[in-house]
């Protein structure tokens, strides 16, 4: 186990490396930062003072090399809209990201699991296929559209919910309903997939033929081998969520990652673009770790 979680923590070098370059370069190619930094009155040269006190003026490769140093220190640089350090602004907006992320993948979860289960021991019925459509849909429709309707539903119609913000628990309702619609979608046909594979190997045969009820046969012997892709999936949808619910924070003005990320790149605040990527890659790579500690505890047979 130890050798395995080095192994992993050494491999975190090059993965961050090169989103770092990435990053750079595609901040490096999105234009003058100044022009957005300085006000429009602003004179040729304090343009160019700024540019010199940011290091804009040296070689790309030079650039570089500063910016992954002062990364390496925790130094994203100084948001000019906020006029604070990057960093510290993003892990701030981090638990309101979290909050949500975790209460949209909890309610993903416990719909999408046994959605999957009925699914898959409904055959091709009709309701194996409004379980299916249930899900195309959650996978076709834009979530700012799902977010309206639940706003029009329960905000401006019933008025059961607040609108927008984050408060009290019920403003965290309606963004984390529409966040799980679209990935208890991803998972529900996945879960279905992976059961109906289960049900035909030898050893669920064999509980059958004990005379096991059906109940003991899938949750018993079939369900903990048939979370394993779901695992897969719900790992890569914790980062998901975190870093790509833009639009849906936007919509409901939550005060996360995503409606920070859509600020800084309308401000061309970079700095802030910078640590919340960077961050997010973080996020990603500790949860891939999780998952695969995870599948041992699920399956002990598989070996790090």
């Amino acid at each position: 186990m130890i050798k395995y979680m080095v192994k992993r923590l050494v491999q975190i070098v090059p993965v961050l490396f090169i989103v770092s370059f990435a990053v750079f370069i595609l901040v490096y190619v999105a234009g003058d930062p100044t022009a957005t930094m300085l006000p429009p009155e602003a004179t040729d040269a304090d343009r160019a003072t700024l540019r010199e006190a940011l290091g804009l003026g040296k070689p790309v490769l030079e650039q570089y090399r500063l910016f992954l140093f002062n990364m390496l220190r925790g130094d994203f640089g100084q948001s000019f809209r906020y006029r604070e350090d990057a960093l510290k602004i993003v892990l701030e907006r981090m638990p309101a990201s979290l909050e949500l992320a975790s209460f949209s993948l909890f309610l993903a979860v416990i719909i999408a699991i046994p959605l999957g289960i009925i699914s898959a021991q409904s055959g091709n019925s009709k309701l194996d296929v409004v379980i299916e459509g249930l899900s195309v849909l959650g996978r076709t429709m834009p979530s700012f559209w799902v977010g309206i309707m639940l706003i029009l539903l329960f905000a401006v119609t019933l008025r059961w919910l607040p609108v927008s913000g984050r408060g009290t628990s019920l403003h965290v309702v309606l963004p984390c309903m529409t966040l799980a619609f679209a990935t208890s979608a991803q998972i529900v046909p996945l879960m279905r997939s992976s059961m109906l594979d289960i049900m035909h190997e030898d050893y669920i045969r064999t509980a059958k033929s004990k005379g096991l009820s059906q109940q003991v046969v899938i949750f018993k012997h079939a369900l903990k081998n048939a979370l394993l892709p779901v695992v897969t999936i719900v790992a890569l949808q914790i980062p998901n969520l975190i870093g790509s619910s833009l639009i849906t924070e936007t919509v409901f003005a939550w005060p996360g990652l995503g409606l920070l990320m859509v600020q800084a790149i309308n401000g061309r605040d970079m700095c802030i673009v910078q640590a919340c990527i960077m961050i997010i890659t973080l996020i990603t790579i500790v949860t891939n770790l999780i998952a695969d500690l995870v599948y041992c505890l699920i399956d002990p047979r598989i070996k790090l």
